[in-house]
């Protein structure tokens, strides 16, 4: 449930800080594919981080690990 958790708050605040910078630094003109739109931008951010706060270790348990 943690893990959960975790994640909805990084997709939220990744998307929250794409539209920001859609806000603050996007370009009008259209040219920039990722910035002219905020729904893209929001996505993209959405999905940066997801990435940020996706779980990437793996409990090993009891095992132990040799060091020769």
């Amino acid at each position: 449930m943690k893990n959960i958790i975790t994640l909805v708050i990084g997709i939220v605040a990744g998307g929250f800080l794409g539209f920001v910078y859609y806000y603050f630094i996007g370009c009008n003109g259209g040219s920039c594919p990722i910035t002219s739109n905020p729904y893209i931008s929001i996505l993209y951010g959405a999905i940066f981080g997801l990435v940020l706060t996706f779980p990437t270790k793996r409990k090993n348990g009891n095992k132990t690990q040799d060091k020769n």
